[in-house]
């Protein structure tokens, strides 16, 4: 039995779909463990292609568990819909492959309201980058005790007062403070009674499942949302998302002892991306950038935008490595540098006449670094049909072992390509040696 944690390094959109979908091969149990549909995984199986926002990408195989954490904030009008476009495709959804936990909180429709209005208010430059999906207000419910949990959709009374009180103080806000038209209690309770009684018989703890899957010596697999840049504490403030990314939050967001944890995997993009606003150190506002977004299709899985893409950033990386503990790297996207003839690695910034090896928690000094780059040969040939790391152009195994050697990490996965089959398994994490 091995519990494996699948977190992003980066700024999120690192490949954790595509890895997550490898790794449940030779797991019983994936569970999702933090944020929001703000979040997407896009998988290319057999040429076609899924993408999920809620739902463990391991519902695409038979006989697997899929979980869904207290640490996730749910849009119910989402998951239904998620649910119910796997059914039109021929992939059953039912209780014996999807539970949800009963400690997850809700994303209702006044939360949605109050992120749109909250960010179309911010004057330009000091815009967050929200994607609107009420992620934001959910999580400030939820720490402030008031936020509907998904056990309360068993409970009419409970659901109806904790509604009653909710819209009542977000029509106050979205009137008085926005200037945007009220919520009607009607219509949202009747929408929200709808979406219980569908979602009714997915509804269990999270926790003891897993609990007992451990003690059947079941392989257990937790993916999170976003990347370590975008967590709350640990991010660039307050261009962040707005839950724990971090693998400790594995834990904290599915009800599992961290003693269980047996490997920490992290998915580190060959090049950087970033969606949104907030500070980019090795971003490439050239031919370059714009080669790089094109050749890997970078847009948003749920928000469509285009994504800043910039070098690969060994402070990000190894700042990655320390806050996650990571074990092993999955390397994603590496034959999008296919063509370039010099390749750049930032492993320190630059500021003040001082030379930093950490993402500076102050946001304007972040925004303000200067990244210092080392140069390596780029290689021309197009590697997505190889398998094996030896066939891979010496060139591009030399990047990898450089960025061993700066992480002190290895590479355990490395992809070459979108498709499922276009990857390279060094080392499977769930094989654990004794």
């Amino acid at each position: 039995m091995s519990s494996v944690v699948v977190v992003g390094t980066q700024w999120g959109d690192e490949g954790k779909g595509k890895i997550v979908d490898l790794l449940t091969r030779y797991a019983d149990c994936i569970v999702r463990f933090q944020g929001g549909n703000n979040a997407g995984h896009t998988l290319v199986v057999n040429k076609e292609q899924f993408i999920f926002h809620i739902i463990p990408s391991g519902i695409l195989y038979e006989n697997k568990r899929c979980l869904i954490g207290n640490g996730v904030i749910i849009d119910p009008a989402v998951l239904l819909k998620e649910i119910d476009s796997l059914r039109d495709r021929g992939m059953p959804v039912n209780p014996d492959r999807l539970m949800i936990s009963e400690n997850a909180h809700l994303i209702m429709e006044y939360h949605k309201s109050l992120d749109s209005a909250q960010e179309a208010s911010l004057e330009t430059g000091k815009k967050i980058g929200t994607t609107g999906r009420g992620i934001g207000p959910c999580y400030v419910d939820k720490i402030g005790r008031i936020g509907i949990k998904v056990g309360d959709l068993q409970d009419e009374n409970i659901l109806k007062d904790k509604l009653l009180f909710g819209i009542e103080e977000k029509n106050f806000l979205l009137t008085k403070k926005f200037g945007v038209e009220p919520l009607s209690f009607d219509t949202v309770y009747s929408q929200i009674m709808d979406y219980a009684e569908r979602l009714q018989p997915f509804i269990g703890n999270v926790s003891i499942e897993l609990d007992t899957a451990r003690k059947q010596n079941k392989n257990i697999l937790f993916e999170g949302a976003q990347g370590t840049q975008l967590d709350i504490d640990h991010g660039t403030y307050p261009f962040v998302t707005s839950s724990n990314t971090v693998a400790g939050n594995a834990c904290n967001g599915t009800g599992y002892g961290p003693a269980h944890i047996n490997s920490v995997i992290g998915i580190l993009k060959a090049y950087t991306t970033r969606v949104g606003e907030g500070p980019f150190p090795t971003e490439l506002l050239d031919e370059t950038g714009e080669e790089l977004q094109k050749k890997g299709g970078e847009f948003g899985a749920t928000t469509g935008r285009k994504r800043r893409c910039g070098w690969l950033d060994g402070v990000v990386a190894t700042d990655a490595v320390r806050l996650n503990g990571l074990t092993g790297l999955a390397i994603t996207k590496l034959d999008v540098l296919s063509g370039q003839s010099v390749l750049k690695i930032s492993n320190s910034y630059e500021f003040g006449g001082k030379i930093l090896h950490a993402m500076p928690s102050n946001i304007k000094t972040a925004a303000a670094v200067t990244p210092l780059y080392e140069e390596m040969p780029g290689w021309q040939a197009e590697i997505d049909q190889i398998r094996n790391f030896a066939d891979l152009p010496v060139e591009a195994q030399d990047y990898i072992k450089r960025i061993e050697d700066f992480t002190g990490v290895e590479a355990v996965i490395i992809s070459v390509g979108p498709d499922r089959e276009e990857t390279l398994l060094l080392k499977n994490p769930f094989e654990r040696v004794s």
